[in-house]
Formats: structure tokens, sequence, C-alpha cells
């Protein structure tokens, strides 16, 4: 779908863009308000287009598959950029490299690896967004990283303009990446090992099947909530704290694993957000320690009460 700008002598762009647009059909929680703007760009040229038309003063969000992010209940005053299922190239790059752009879903990537007989990237199958995302956060599962693959990342600018950045150019920690302002990962070129298909995708499948021994798989959640304490888990500390299976609203603590956090149907951003300081209290409160949020919580609130109804 071909849509402009809406401004005379402006080039158009493909890609697909529509107003007011409900954020609960984007985010893994099912919950969350709309977007003033929602554009889904048809490639990596498109995008740039797209971005070097808007005023530079346009809040910008961006996201993938939506796995780790809340969408408050007042929703988006700016423009969403969705890189999922559009920015979705992915192919060798040498004898042992990958290149893939940032809407392809870390699962894929880890599965496109292990048939090329390429070792290393096991890990991503177990994280639940796309490779953007995945670069944004420095997102991890089972011991491994993603900026460990990393051999040079592509950004994209405000005004559509398009960088080569090489690791040592951002600051890379457990589930945090700083580097340079007002630019977005749209690409990473990812350097693995030469190794054995059938030893890949077995590893693969044993890391799968451990994870749903583990985490509340099905269910809308946005997988772990917090990091990891140094020395510790954030399920534990809130699992000893008696809050599985604790509720505010339509949001509950997994009585599976406590760290994760699920939408039984109707809840609300606002219900989540209540239920993630709750738990963060309780556990400073109980246990000394401040639980740091992995989830990204953006957007407005809405003025509302929310029924706590405790355990079930």
């Amino acid at each position: 779908m071909m849509v402009s700008m809406g401004r005379r002598g402006r080039t158009l762009v493909r890609g697909v863009l529509r107003e007011n647009e409900p954020m609960s059909r984007h985010t893994s929680w099912r919950a969350g308000g709309m977007a003033r703007r929602f554009f889904q760009p048809a490639d990596i040229g498109d995008l740039a287009v797209f971005l070097s038309q808007l005023p530079p003063d346009e809040p910008l969000y961006w996201i993938g598959l939506g796995s780790n992010l809340l969408v408050r209940d007042g929703g988006l005053p700016g423009t969403v950029i969705c890189t999922s299922g559009v920015l979705g190239e992915m192919r060798r790059d040498g004898s042992t490299g990958v290149y893939v752009e940032a809407g392809v879903p870390c699962a894929k990537v880890a599965k496109f690896c292990a048939r090329a007989s390429l070792v290393g990237a096991e890990f991503l199958a177990g994280i639940p967004g796309t490779m953007g995302g995945a670069l944004a956060m420095n997102a991890g599962a089972f011991g491994g990283e993603t900026w460990s693959l990393v051999a040079e990342v592509e950004t994209i600018d405000r005004g559509g303009r398009r960088h080569r950045r090489h690791p040592r150019e951002y600051r890379v920690a457990y589930r945090s990446v700083a580097g340079i302002p007002n630019e977005w990962f749209v690409s990473a070129h990812l350097a693995l090992a030469a190794g054995d298909a059938t030893a890949s995708q077995l590893n693969i499948k044993k890391l799968l099947a451990r994870r749903n021994e583990s985490q509340p798989m099905g269910q809308a959640s946005c997988g772990s909530v917090f990091r990891n304490p140094e020395g510790d888990f954030a399920g534990r500390l809130i699992e000893s704290c008696g809050l599985k299976g604790y509720r505010v609203g339509g949001a509950c603590i997994s009585t599976k694993h406590a760290n994760f956090i699920i939408n039984e149907g109707v809840a609300s951003a606002a219900d989540i957000e209540a239920l993630i300081l709750h738990a963060m209290q309780t556990v400073e409160s109980q246990c000394g320690i401040r639980l740091v949020p992995e989830v990204r919580i953006v957007g407005l609130n809405i003025e509302r009460k929310h029924e706590d109804r405790g355990h079930e």
C-alpha cells in the first residue's frame, strides 16, 4: 500500500501508514492504548524516506514483536515504526557470517544459523523478540547475549541517513546498550563459527524444551519482566515473597515462573504496571533488593481505579 506524507512535493513512501492504531494488536501483552501514527516500511530505503520527511521533534517509538514493551492505556502521542514482518532480510555473509535485518525474529535467526552449520546463535531461540530489539537491549537467554555475536551494525538516524557502526562505539552491558543518540538499529552482521548442523539443531530443541518446562508459554506475557540482580534471580526473589498468583485486575504473576506477568484476557496496561510496581516494592521491602524492569514502559496514563484482588 502506497501512502504519501500529506505534503505537496514530498516523496511517496511505499509502506503502510495508519492513524489511531490500537497497540494492543502489536504487543505480546495484548494491552495498551492507541498510537497516533503507525508505520510499517516496505524496506530500509523506504524507512529512510519516511524519516527524512518527519518533523524533527516528532516523538518516535520503535517496535518489533512487542514482546518487551508495555504501552500505557493513554497511548502514544507520536509515530510508531514497526519493523516486524517488513525488515526481514537474512542471508549468509561470507563463510561464517550472517546478515540480518531488524525485523527478523530471533528464533528464526537461531534456526537459520543452525541449518547453515553455523554455531553460537542457538540461545537466540529463547528470545521472544526481533533482532532490532535484541540489539537495543543486549537481549539474552540460556547464558548467551546478543552482542557477543555482533561484528557490525547498521543504524538509521532521524534524518533517514544510514550509518555503519562497530561494537566498540557502544557501551554494552547486561541487558543494556548505550551509544549514539537518535540512531536506531536496522541490521546487523553476526560473526559465528563453523560447526555441525545436526548438533546445533538438537541443542536448540533441548533449550526450547527446557524453556517450555519452566516458563508459561502460550500465554499473553512480555517474557521476563525484571533483570536478574547480580548473583540471584528475579523470579526466585518474587516467589520467595509469596507473590506467585498475585493479581491486580486482569493481570497475574505466573504460578509457573514468578518473573512473568500474564494478561488473562481483560488486563489493562495500568493493571500490569501496578503489578510490576507491587512486585518491585514487595521484593525491596522483604529482601532489600531493588528489581530493575527489563520491560520498556512508554506512553500516557489514563486516570482509573484498579481492583486489587490479591491471591486467588
